[in-house]
C-alpha cells in the first residue's frame, strides 16, 4: 500500500478528488486530501489576510497529527506551491514529490511570479483582496461543472502573491511531473515539465485538460500506482 497526501489546487478543496477515493482504495493505497484554510468546507474562515504559509501549514498540521510517514505528496495546480513547501518542511516524512500540471517553484518564487506576462492581469484581487475561480476548462462535462464550481470559492490573493522561502536547503528528494496536454498556446505548465526533463525526474504525460483527478480519474488512478514508493 502507497500513501498518497494531495496538496490541492486554487479555489478548490478535498471535495474535487472524490472521485479519486474508490479508485486508490481499489489498488490498494490510502488517499489523503485535506483542504486549505478558508477554502471548500473550511470557506466559513476564509479572510484576507491568509496566504501561501498557511496553506503549507494546514497540511503540515494534518501530517504531524495523523504522524504520516512514507509519503507520496502530490500538488496539483497551485498546489505545486503548497506541496513545494510542505517538503522543504517534512523533508523526513516524504519519499517523492509528485507534481501534477502544477506549478514547481524554486526558492523566492511565488505563484504570480510564475505565471506568463499576459495572464497576471487576470489573477487581480477584487476590493475584499480575493481572487475569483477561474472557469474549469471546456471540455470538462456540463455534470462536473454543475459539482464542481458552485464549490469552488474565492482565494486570498496573499496566496498567490507571497514567495516560498525554503528553510532547509535545496530539495533533493526524488520528483515527478505529471504534465496533461490538452492546453491553450498560452500554457502556463509547459515550463515546468520542461524543466522536470531537463533535470532528470520522473516524466509523464496524461491526455487530459487541466483536472485529471475529475475528468479522467481512472487514467490517474492507473499512473500514480505506477509510479507510487
Amino acid at each position: 500500500m502507497a500513501l498518497f497526501v494531495v496538496a490541492h489546487g486554487a479555489w478548490s478543496a478535498g471535495f474535487a478528488w472524490k472521485k479519486m477515493h474508490p479508485l486508490m482504495q481499489a489498488r490498494g493505497h490510502r488517499l489523503v486530501t485535506p483542504t486549505y484554510t478558508g477554502l471548500g468546507e473550511r470557506a466559513h474562515l476564509a479572510r484576507p489576510d491568509i496566504d501561501l504559509d498557511t496553506h503549507i501549514a494546514d497540511i503540515l498540521g494534518v501530517i504531524e497529527c495523523e504522524d504520516l510517514t512514507g509519503i507520496n505528496l502530490i500538488g496539483h495546480s497551485y498546489g505545486g506551491m503548497v506541496a513545494t513547501g510542505v517538503a522543504d518542511r517534512a523533508r523526513g516524512r516524504l519519499v517523492q514529490l509528485i507534481y501534477i500540471d502544477a506549478f514547481a517553484p524554486n526558492d523566492g518564487d511565488s505563484a504570480l511570479d510564475l505565471l506568463p506576462s499576459a495572464m497576471r492581469a487576470q489573477r487581480q484581487a477584487g476590493a475584499d483582496g480575493f481572487i475569483p475561480p477561474s472557469p474549469m476548462p471546456a471540455d470538462t462535462s456540463a455534470e462536473d461543472v454543475a459539482w464542481c464550481m458552485p464549490r469552488r470559492r474565492p482565494q486570498p490573493a496573499r496566496t498567490f502573491e507571497q514567495k516560498l522561502r525554503f528553510k532547509n536547503g535545496p530539495l533533493t528528494l526524488p520528483r515527478h511531473y505529471i504534465y496533461c496536454t490538452r492546453h491553450s498556446p498560452d500554457d502556463r505548465f509547459r515550463p515546468f515539465y520542461e524543466r522536470a526533463k531537463r533535470e532528470g525526474w520522473g516524466v509523464h504525460e496524461i491526455d487530459s485538460s487541466h483536472n485529471p483527478h475529475i475528468t479522467c480519474p481512472q487514467v490517474l488512478a492507473d499512473l500514480l500506482t505506477r509510479i507510487a514508493v
